[in-house]
Order: structure tokens, then C-alpha cells, then sequence
């Protein structure tokens, strides 16, 4: 057969394919069109949306079985595979609901929610105030949440980054709230748009209230954000309609008043805003890139260092650009988001930790050249400083997590020279007591370094 029949035969085929065939395409192609949102999946399987996805999955998966496939084997084939993907689609959806890490972040987010109950709604019920327990409380929650493994998973980037997003944002309310103190309201007999405009702020009072129990899913009254939306609206249009007659005090305080209203405002766009800009995203985040360039930066200058001939010829040179990344770190913007100041708190330490090893080489280095009689107590603590810079330079190399043979001997390293470090007596000497001071908190800084070198943390 020439080619030019072999594809008019194609053609033909195509043209008068099974219509099985023809049915199983068609539902393949409406089981694509919501994978995206199945693998983006960041709910609950109590979740309103959890309950559509997997009522539209579960139909097309009847709807596949319901074709005939005549026992034709290709048409048996087609339908294996539409019901393969199908059922995939399905486990990946229940797999991101009940995913070990979602469950935590979960749990983590109920604690909040309790604290939540029982230390903010009182407060704008007129209790007294927000008090340190709370503001306590809050920050662990948010440091947890940041240690929450993702593993690059985009749902439970999702899920993390949303549940930062809303505890932040009552943090930052409630702090905004309580360091403001204004000389306002103003009194009535001023004139009387004011009464209109301390009204409007009591209602403001009210709103935020709502609006924080409405984040925390603690809202007993049911509200929606769209409908608080409309209230803070309308609040914003009766301000607009005052007439202040060029008062500059009373335009001042319904200035105030107005940009409460536009800040709480800012607050309900969070979560619209979370999915439509790929906020979870840190891989792409500026800020970030700036962390990771410095990172990067700092390991070279390390594997310069651990792998040169000559190290003290590089000390001065190797501190001074040390120093500079410090200084970049300091440069990053945070943005308001807790996994950033945890990348730049964690790229800090890193930085720092080479500058310490090199100003402890730098001492070891310089005591070589004093050749002078010196206390039998304060020599064993210098034997220990010495055995501690070599094991931090192990440390600075490793690569691993805490289950490696190298991690346990590290730290059993580690925990040997704390206890000669203890053993030490000082007998009096001021000098030696310092000395032994100081060393046990470089052994301790060295031990919280591995530690968090192997915590597998990541934004």
C-alpha cells in the first residue's frame, strides 16, 4: 500500500470514528479541565468544594462505565485508561484533604481559633484587653506554621499560606488597635458631624470585631466577608456625605476614621488575592531570591575556606564580604510574611556562624605565636575551643537530617566537649571562668547550628 493510501485510510478512520471513542474523549476532556484545580486543592474534605470535585469525578467515573465497549479491545483500552485518570484524580484529591501535613496546619489553626475565642471576642464584647498571653500565644502559632513541611506541594502551600495569611492579618489588627491611641473622638458640642462621625467609628469597632472572628471561622452570627463589605461600604459613603464646613480637626478625625474603614477593607480582599497573584509561591517571591542569592554567596566563600591551602590569607577578605551579606539580609523586605522573616532569620544565622568559625580560627591562630605560661584551667578550656573549631567545620559541611550516622556523631562530638567544658575548674581565675563561659555558648550555638542545618525546613 502506497503512503498517500495509508493516510487516506487514517483520515477515513478518524472521520468515522466509534462513537465510544468519541464519548470517552469528551469525558477525558471534562476530567482535564478540572485537574488544576484538583492538584491546587487546599481544603478540608468538609470543604464545600472538596464535596463538587469529588461529586463531578465520581459522575464522570459512572458516566465511563456506563459506555459499551462492545468487547472491543481497543475501545476496552480507552476506557481503562479514562477511568485510570479518572480514579487518579480522585485519589490525589482525597490525598491533599487528608494529607499528614494539612491535618497539622489544621490543628494548628484550631489552637488559634481557641485563643481566638477566649482572649480576643471578650475584648470586643467590652472586656478588658488584649493581653501578653495572647500576643504569646499567637506568635508560637505562627512560628509552628512556618515549620510546617510542604514538601513543594502547592495544596499545602496553599493551605499554609492561607492560614498564615488570616492569623497575621488579626495579629496585625488587634496590634494597630491597641497601640492606637487616639486624642479622639472628638467632642459633640464641636459640631455636628462629629456625633455622625464617632457613630460611624463605634460601628468601625464593631466591624473588627466581626471581621477577626470572621478570619478565625469563630463568627457565630454568620456574616459573609461580601457582607461585611457592603457595611463597611455604606459607612465609607455616609462619611463621604458630611459636611465638615473646613474644620481641620473634624476633617483630620473623619480622615482617621476613613482609613480604619479602607484598612479593614484590605482585609477581606486576602483571600481573592492569596490564589489570583500565586502569593504562596515563595520559590518566586523577590525577597527570597534575594535570601537565596546571599545564601549562595556565603557557600562559596565557605567551600573557599574549608578547601584552601592557606586559610588565614582569606580570614580578613572572607569577614568583610561576610559582613556585607549581613547587611543585605537587613535590606530584605519582609512584606508582612512570616516564612520571609524565617528565610532571612535562618540566612542570618547561617552568615554568622562562618563569621564565628573564622574569628575562633583567627584566636587559635594568634595564641600559636604567644608562647607564655598560662593557667593549667584556662589551657584545657583553649584544648576544648580547638576541638570545637574542628568539629564546626565539620558542621558547616553537613548535609543531612538528624537520622544520619554524621548528625548522631556530631552531636555526640558536640556533647563530649561540653562536658570536659564542665569538668573544668576554675579554681578563682576570672579570666578562666569568662573563657569557659564563653565556650559552652559556642558549643551550644554550634549544636543549635546542626540542629537547624538538619530540620529539613523549607518556605
Amino acid at each position: 500500500m502506497s503512503a498517500c493510501e495509508t493516510e487516506h485510510n487514517k483520515s477515513m478512520e478518524m472521520g468515522n470514528q466509534h462513537p465510544s471513542i468519541s464519548r470517552l474523549q469528551e469525558i477525558q476532556k471534562e476530567v482535564k479541565s478540572i485537574e488544576q484545580q484538583v492538584l491546587g486543592f487546599s481544603g478540608l474534605s468538609d470543604d464545600k468544594n472538596y464535596k463538587k470535585l469529588e461529586r463531578i469525578l465520581t459522575k464522570q467515573l459512572f458516566e465511563i462505565d456506563s459506555v459499551d465497549t462492545e468487547g472491543k479491545g481497543d475501545i476496552q483500552q480507552a476506557r481503562k485508561r479514562a477511568a485510570q485518570e479518572t480514579e487518579r484524580l480522585l485519589k490525589e484529591l482525597e490525598q491533599n484533604a487528608n494529607h499528614p501535613h494539612r491535618l497539622e496546619i489544621q490543628n494548628i489553626f484550631q489552637e488559634a481559633q481557641a485563643l481566638v475565642k477566649e482572649k480576643v471576642v471578650p475584648f470586643y464584647s467590652g472586656g478588658n484587653c488584649v493581653t501578653d498571653e495572647f500576643e504569646e500565644g499567637i506568635q508560637d502559632v505562627i512560628l509552628r506554621l512556618t515549620h510546617v513541611k510542604t514538601g513543594g506541594k502547592v495544596s499545602l502551600r496553599k493551605a499554609r499560606y492561607h492560614t498564615l495569611t488570616k492569623i497575621c492579618a488579626v495579629q496585625e489588627i488587634i496590634e494597630n488597635c491597641v497601640k492606637k491611641q487616639p486624642s479622639l473622638p472628638l467632642s459633640e458640642d464641636a459640631h455636628p458631624s462629629v456625633a455622625k462621625i464617632n457613630s460611624v467609628m463605634c460601628e468601625v469597632n464593631r466591624t473588627r470585631g466581626t471581621l477577626i472572628a470572621l478570619l478565625m471561622g469563630v463568627n457565630n452570627n454568620k456574616e459573609t466577608c461580601r457582607h461585611l463589605s457592603c457595611v463597611l461600604s455604606g459607612l465609607m459613603a455616609d462619611l463621604d456625605a458630611l459636611d465638615v464646613c473646613g474644620r481641620t480637626e473634624i476633617r483630620n478625625y473623619r480622615k482617621e476614621v476613613v482609613e480604619d474603614i479602607n484598612q479593614l477593607l484590605k482585609y477581606l480582599d486576602l483571600e481573592e488575592e492569596a490564589d489570583t497573584t500565586y502569593a504562596f509561591d515563595l520559590g518566586q517571591n523577590h525577597s527570597i531570591l534575594e535570601i537565596e542569592k546571599v545564601l549562595k554567596r556565603m557557600r562559596e566563600i565557605k567551600t573557599e575556606l574549608l578547601q584552601a591551602q592557606n586559610p588565614p590569607e582569606l580570614y580578613l577578605s572572607a569577614k568583610t564580604e561576610l559582613q556585607g551579606l549581613i547587611g543585605q539580609l537587613d535590606e530584605v523586605s519582609l512584606e508582612k510574611n512570616p516564612c520571609i522573616r524565617e528565610a532571612r532569620r535562618r540566612a542570618v544565622i547561617e552568615v554568622q556562624t562562618l563569621i564565628t568559625y573564622i574569628d575562633l580560627k583567627e584566636a587559635l591562630e594568634k595564641r600559636k605565636l604567644l608562647a607564655c605560661e598560662e593557667h593549667p584551667s584556662h589551657k584545657a578550656v583553649w584544648d576544648v575551643l580547638g576541638n570545637l573549631s574542628e568539629i564546626q567545620g565539620e558542621v558547616l559541611s553537613f548535609d543531612g537530617n538528624r537520622t544520619d550516622k554524621n548528625y548522631i556523631r556530631l552531636e555526640e562530638l558536640l556533647t563530649k566537649q561540653l562536658l570536659a567544658l564542665d569538668a573544668v575548674d576554675p579554681q578563682g581565675e576570672e579570666k578562666c571562668k569568662a573563657a569557659r563561659k564563653q565556650a559552652v555558648k559556642l558549643a551550644q550555638n554550634i549544636l543549635s547550628y546542626l540542629d537547624l542545618k538538619s530540620d529539613e525546613w523549607e518556605y
